[in-house]
């Protein structure tokens, strides 16, 4: 990917003069039939696509299991309010067929001349957040292989260890809700109770024995010190380390059509698995999201009694649907796809102008559809971490994260839910890990361009590139490897990026009233979404500034 974005993209940002598209490729009529519009979408998608495996699946499910319903909301807002910062950033690569790095060096503000502005110099320490966010993906991968396929001994025995430990949790959460059920007279789940009695016993026994085992071979004092659990194996490290060096070679010599489209394929199973998920848990009582809970999720309240919930939920508020990065990314995949390209170099022509409008509704209409697709996947995500996670005090974090994600499928799909769990967390977390590492070697290499500390120039671009994205999934790794905490390093760039998004909001209003061509001005209901959009960023950005302070 890497690639043939620096080959497409930086063949646009080379080609311009004048901030205009090149004329290298001829201009193409925009769709008009809403088929022949769905047919050209395509950038959103790739969007879509690489944001499910952490702001989703991590972000978003921690936030439901320490905040319950109560925050639902504001999950749903931080979906929606930020698509109209994205066409905006999208209308700008339209108009003048410049690049993101290129159109934030425009705003503003304090700056060194031919080093970049504030928004650029911010951009450098968020990318490095987002670095770290990466190295939290590349540690969940980590664990879904070693926890799938085990290498050590150590890992194998480790693996039943944890899994009888969050198999009690999950059993004594659901014998409490049946034995609510069986008290107001529920005649079904008497019986259910008496099978959740034996099989808690089952664990406790096989508990039992496994502790006096590990007790015995690392002695008493040494096992109390790991807090009642046996020494950690390696697995998950050597896994990632194959995982970063086979993705480094892969970014380097080009050969990920094939893995993209699988991954991708997988991702889409995955979420209507997850969709399916959730709608076959409203038959289950015990697990089920009632009414009275959905309706409680937007009460617009915050919840009474989860001191970090709010915390946690706006820093993910920065990574749910699309965050601070892939408002980054996006015109970069719009101009590859072409959308400036095919509208023309701009001049006051009434074919232009015609043309230009015409592959703005067709950049919308990407848009909307893929936030109607990581909509609908973080709702869903949400509420299994609030109807399973949050009933079960089971928290995703440190080296049982994707474990403890896992749980959220065993009520639905029993024994099969751990398998099937691991191979949708790889395809998302991979894609997500994949599709990242050579988006920020895209945007770092045209970053160091526009600051003045590199040529900027195709060729030079190019091989920027190339380096980046050979280093930058072994650089993910080692920073798991030193930190292997992947739940606060999603967070941490999630934080980062949730301040940054008043900033992008204030660079696509400056790129809506100073970069505009007027006649592809939107419509004043458009403005006032794009005003309440800005102004939602900022008090978003604002919060997370404030709880990261106080």
């Amino acid at each position: 990917m890497a690639e043939i974005a620096a080959n497409e993209v930086g063949g646009d940002c080379s080609a311009a003069t004048d901030h205009q598209p090149s004329a290298a490729v001829a201009v193409q009529a925009p769709p008009r039939s809403p088929l022949g519009i769905l047919r050209q979408i395509g950038p959103g998608l790739i969007v879509a696509g690489s944001i499910v495996g952490s702001g989703e699946l991590i972000g978003t499910t921690k936030t439901g299991a320490e905040a319950g319903f109560w925050l639902l909301w504001l999950i749903l807002i931080g979906c929606v309010i930020k698509v109209f910062v994205q066409v905006e950033f999208g209308r700008y690569s339209l108009v003048s067929g410049r690049t993101t790095m290129s159109g934030l060096a425009e705003v503003p503000g304090p700056r060194i001349r031919g080093r970049g502005n504030w928004l650029v110099w911010y951009w450098f320490v968020m990318w490095l957040a987002a670095v770290g966010q990466l190295g939290g993906v590349a540690g969940g991968v980590g664990q879904a292989l070693a926890i799938s396929w085990p290498i050590t001994h150590e890992g194998r025995t480790v693996n039943q260890f944890v899994d009888c430990q969050t198999q009690l949790q999950v059993c004594r959460a659901e014998l409490r809700a049946v034995q609510l059920r069986a008290a107001a007279g529920d005649g079904a789940a008497a019986a259910q109770t008496a099978r959740l009695i034996r099989e808690i016993a089952r664990l406790e026994t096989s508990l039992r024995q496994q502790t006096d085992a590990w007790t015995a071979a690392v002695g008493a004092e040494r096992f109390q010190q790991l807090g009642g659990k046996p020494p950690p194996a390696c697995d998950e490290y050597l896994w990632a380390a194959i995982m970063g060096i086979g993705t480094s070679v892969l970014l380097v010599v080009g050969r990920y059509r094939l893995v993209q489209l699988v991954a991708t394929a997988m991702v889409c199973g995955f979420t209507l698995v997850t969709l399916a998920n959730l709608g076959f848990l409203q038959a289950n009582p015990s697990w089920r999201v009632t009414a009275a809970e959905f309706v409680q999720g937007f009460s617009f309240r915050l919840p009474p009694d989860s001191p970090t919930a709010l915390a946690t939920a706006l820093a993910t508020f920065g990574i749910i649907g699309v965050g601070a990065t892939e408002l980054l990314f996006y015109p970069y995949w719009c101009l590859e796809k072409g959308y400036a390209r095919f509208s023309g170099p701009r001049d006051q022509t009434t074919e232009w102008a015609v043309r230009a409008k015409g592959w703005m509704r067709v950049m919308r209409c990407d848009a909307w559809c893929s936030m109607v697709l990581y909509t609908f996947a973080t709702l869903a995500f949400y509420l299994l971490g609030a109807a399973v996670l949050g009933r079960t005090r089971l928290n995703p974090a440190g080296k049982e994260m994707i474990r403890t994600l896992a749980v959220m499928y065993e009520p639905v799909f029993s024994e099969w839910a751990s398998a099937l769990f691991l191979a949708g967390a790889f395809a998302v977390l991979y894609s997500t890990y994949f599709v990242s590492c050579a988006g920020h070697s895209i945007v770092l290499s045209d970053a160091l361009g526009v600051v003045g500390l590199a040529a900027d120039n195709e060729p030079a671009r190019n091989r920027r590139i190339k380096i980046f994205s050979g280093l930058l999934p072994l650089v993910c790794v080692l920073l798991y490897v030193l930190f292997p905490h992947p739940t606060k390093l999603v967070l941490l760039s999630g934080a980062m990026q949730a301040i940054m998004l008043p900033m992008l909001a204030s660079a696509a209003l400056y790129f809506r009233y100073r970069r505009n061509d007027p006649r592809l001005t939107p419509s004043r209901l458009w403005d006032i979404f794009l005003w309440l959009s800005a102004v939602g960023m900022l008090v978003a950005g604002l919060g997370v500034l404030v709880s990261q302070l106080f």
